[in-house]
């Protein structure tokens, strides 16, 4: 068995062919064969995200990122939990339905049938903005009492993009504990020198969205002390 077995850099040992054994043929794929299969390519399908908003601070980005993919052509299915809803009218003067309408699809946090509940459901990342520190518990555990943090959940059996925009300080050790997966905390970029909120959030989306793998203009970048729109 120890000759199958070789050092990094050289070659590896053949195995001796069974004396009289012949691999067969593989037989050609005909009609009748039945095969339900066709490649699905990337330039032939609409990019999907998953956008889930919670309760903790942050309603602005959530709705500026819900714009942003709009913009691009991105299909968007929005989750927003029952606090999201609170938190949202203490941060804005939109609805809940005139946020709603920035998504192409959205569910209730206790619709556990929907879609994204499942791994056959398709799509290019899952983000969470903001993200409290109770979903963030639930999606660190694997407690998936709800379609939030089941979303999740399947994002990371299925190995798929899944970032978490945690809102709270200063961070417990609990906190700290808990963050353990892919995580992109708010925090503002003063080098952009922002004239208003809106700059700081421009940015902010502007730095998610390249962490997903979408990249896109018309937000401040740094460039060695030059600013770039």
């Amino acid at each position: 068995m120890l000759s199958h077995f070789h050092l990094p850099g050289s070659a590896p040992a053949s195995r001796p062919s069974t004396p009289g054994h012949t691999t067969p043929p593989r037989p050609p794929i005909s009609a009748d064969d039945n095969v339900p299969f066709e490649l699905v390519r990337d330039e032939d399908r609409r990019k999907r995200i998953v956008v889930a908003i919670t309760g903790a601070t942050g309603s602005l980005i959530a709705i500026r990122l819900l714009q942003a993919l709009r913009a691009l052509d991105i299909e968007t299915h929005l989750i927003m939990s029952k606090w999201a809803l609170q938190t949202l009218k203490y941060e804005t003067d939109m609805t809940a339905d005139e946020v709603r309408s920035l998504a192409d699809f959205h569910y209730t946090s206790t619709d556990m049938a929907a879609p994204p509940s499942s791994g056959s459901f398709l799509h290019d990342g899952m983000i969470i903005v903001p993200c409290s520190m109770k979903t963030l518990a639930a999606v660190r555990i694997g407690f998936c009492e709800e379609l939030i943090s089941r979303a999740a959940d399947v994002c990371i059996k299925e190995r798929r993009k899944l970032m978490l925009c945690v809102r709270e300080t200063p961070l417990s050790v609990i906190h700290l504990e808990n963050i353990w997966c892919y995580h992109f905390p708010p925090l503002p970029a003063y080098y952009i020198r922002p004239e208003s909120v809106d700059d700081l959030v421009n940015q902010t989306v502007g730095r998610m969205l390249d962490s997903v793998g979408i990249h896109t203009t018309g937000f401040a970048r740094w460039s060695g002390g030059t600013k770039q729109r």
